[in-house]
């Protein structure tokens, strides 16, 4: 059974930064497209950033030059180093996963889509204030 966990959400201040964590369990994912999510209250799900099987990275307008996503194979982690916090990055975010190996996937597959990833986390909350 696989299980994405995510951990390191928490309460900081506008400029501050956070470090999210994803840990996978129940499979690996070293060539596997991943990426984190988040949703806002009353807000659609949005991709903030993906980490192809191939180490290439896809982050959202919204977050460019402030956060950065990372893999780490050897701990099966994911993680998302978040900086110059804003306000309106306050939401739950999520850790997320494609069950399939990016060798059988096309180019384009790895993108900010909810429907490229079969594999998700329960969530961590990071909230702002200004």
């Amino acid at each position: 059974q696989v299980h994405l966990v995510e951990s390191g959400g928490g309460s900081v201040q506008a400029g501050g930064s956070l470090t999210l964590s994803c840990v996978a369990s129940g499979n690996t994912y070293s060539r596997h497209c991943m990426g984190w999510f988040r949703q806002a209250p009353g807000k659609e799900r949005e991709g903030v950033a993906v980490f192809s099987g191939d180490a290439h990275t896809i982050y959202a307008e919204s977050v460019k030059g402030r956060f950065t996503i990372v893999k780490d194979d050897l701990k099966n982690t994911l993680y998302l180093q978040m900086n110059s916090l804003k306000p309106e990055d306050t939401a739950m975010y999520y850790c997320a996963a494609d069950s399939i190996d990016s060798i059988y996937r096309s180019d384009r597959w790895c993108a900010l889509r909810g429907k490229t990833f079969s594999d998700w986390g329960q969530g961590t909350q990071v909230t702002v204030s200004s």
